[in-house]
Parts: C-alpha cells; sequence; structure tokens
C-alpha cells in the first residue's frame, strides 16, 4: 500500500484569503488529505499541492464573483471550487450539483461539520434538474468537460443576462475559439478568458467567463423550462 503523502502547512496566503474562516479551510484541506484520498475523491499526488493548486485556486474565483447572487457548481466533486468559494463568501446562495453518491455524500459531511449554512447540495446531472433548481445568477465549474460540452450543461441553468464561470488551464483561449458556435448557439452574447488570484497563487488561476442574454441555452432550452415549471405547477395544485 502507498504511504499517504502528507498535507502541508498552510500557507501565509491562505490566512489573508480566508480570514475568519482559516480554520475552516484548514479543516477542509485536512478532510481531502484523509478521506477524500480513502474515498477516491483526489489523488494522493495532489495532497501535497492542495493548497495552492486546489483551495486557492477555487478560492479566488470569488474576485470575479457579483455580490449577494446565487450559485450552482455543476459537477461539484470533492467540492472543488464550490467548498473554497462558500469559505470566502457568505453573501453568495451556493448549490453543489453532484450525480455520485458517494461524492454527495462526502458534500453533506463537509457543509454540514463547516457550518456552510449558506450551501445545499443536490445530487444529479445538469441535464436532469433543468427546471426543478431555480435558474441561478452564476454557473461554476472546474476540469469537468472541454467548454462546448460544459456550456450545454450549464447555460441552461442560468438565468438571464447569468454567467459561467469556469476555472480552466492553459488550453482556455484554444478552448474559447472552438467552442465559438456551440456558446452562440446556446445564446452566449459574450466570452472572455481572465486571469485572477494576484499575489495569492502562482500561476495566475484562469478562469473562462461566458454571459449570456435574455434566452439561456436557446429557445429550446426555453421550451423545456416552460414545459418543466408548468409541471411543477400541475404537481402543486395536485
Amino acid at each position: 500500500m502507498t504511504e499517504a503523502a502528507e498535507l502541508p502547512p498552510a500557507p501565509e496566503q491562505a490566512r489573508a484569503v480566508f480570514g475568519d474562516r482559516f480554520a475552516d479551510a484548514v479543516r477542509f484541506a485536512e478532510l481531502l488529505a484523509d478521506v477524500g484520498v480513502q474515498r477516491g475523491l483526489i489523488g494522493p499526488r495532489e495532497v501535497p499541492r492542495l493548497w495552492e493548486r486546489h483551495l486557492l485556486n477555487c478560492a479566488v474565483l470569488s474576485e470575479v464573483v457579483p455580490e449577494g447572487v446565487t450559485v450552482c457548481d455543476v459537477g461539484s466533486g470533492a467540492g472543488l471550487p464550490g467548498i473554497p468559494l462558500a469559505l470566502v463568501r457568505t453573501d453568495l446562495k451556493i448549490t453543489l450539483l453532484e450525480p455520485l453518491l458517494r461524492r454527495t455524500n462526502f458534500l453533506n459531511e463537509v457543509v454540514e461539520l463547516l457550518g456552510l449554512d449558506h450551501v445545499t447540495v443536490v445530487r444529479g446531472r445538469a441535464e436532469e434538474v433543468l427546471g426543478k433548481l431555480p435558474p441561478v445568477h452564476v454557473v461554476t465549474a472546474r476540469a469537468v468537460a472541454p467548454l462546448d460540452r460544459l456550456a450545454a450543461w450549464g447555460v441552461p441553468l442560468l438565468r438571464p443576462y447569468g454567467e459561467m464561470l469556469l476555472l480552466k488551464g492553459d488550453t482556455a483561449e484554444e478552448e474559447v475559439k472552438n467552442a465559438g458556435a456551440a456558446l452562440s448557439k446556446l445564446g452566449s452574447v459574450d466570452t472572455s478568458v481572465l486571469h485572477v488570484g494576484e499575489g495569492v497563487v502562482e500561476p495566475l488561476a484562469t478562469v473562462v467567463r461566458v454571459e449570456v442574454g435574455e434566452s439561456p441555452g436557446g429557445v429550446r432550452f426555453a421550451a423545456k423550462r416552460a414545459k418543466a415549471a408548468r409541471t411543477g405547477r400541475t404537481r402543486r395544485r395536485r
């Protein structure tokens, strides 16, 4: 059996970023390094770089999330970026959307342990919850899928004039270029690549912002949402 890697001490930047929730961030890191590895939520090789590559890289996404909005973290997995974002932004209402039971069990445990009252865990895929969850201002995701596929899942969950904020890697510019036609069909009105986390992470975190107009997901998804809403009203009347 491979010996578990040791979690390094939290860097000084973490104290500044997480502020009053620094102790909770440390607890979350410890859970990822222990239970997270045991349950296969993260690989053991990620433990030595949990702070820089994962927690801080996700937390700096808060720099571009508007105040007081609703957020859906699609394919939340081990809670990245949703949990770090929740720790630094108690003004947000965050839904962690994840289809796998072992991951949602872990997320529910973390939410309860850290007292994250502004976070809700939902088990399901994006296409399954369309029309069942209220549309949100912001959809987040990290390392879930290529941009065109991820947008097809996430954009329909948005409110009119909402935005997706996606943590991406070195291929972000290329993905944006290749996904242009698909994004346009989904109702995107603007797509840009941002770099956040100056003074916190090196290299800077790369964020793809996809802004939508009045019909997130296009005409087909607007009809699907309307049908789901009518079905919901019928069930409530019964």
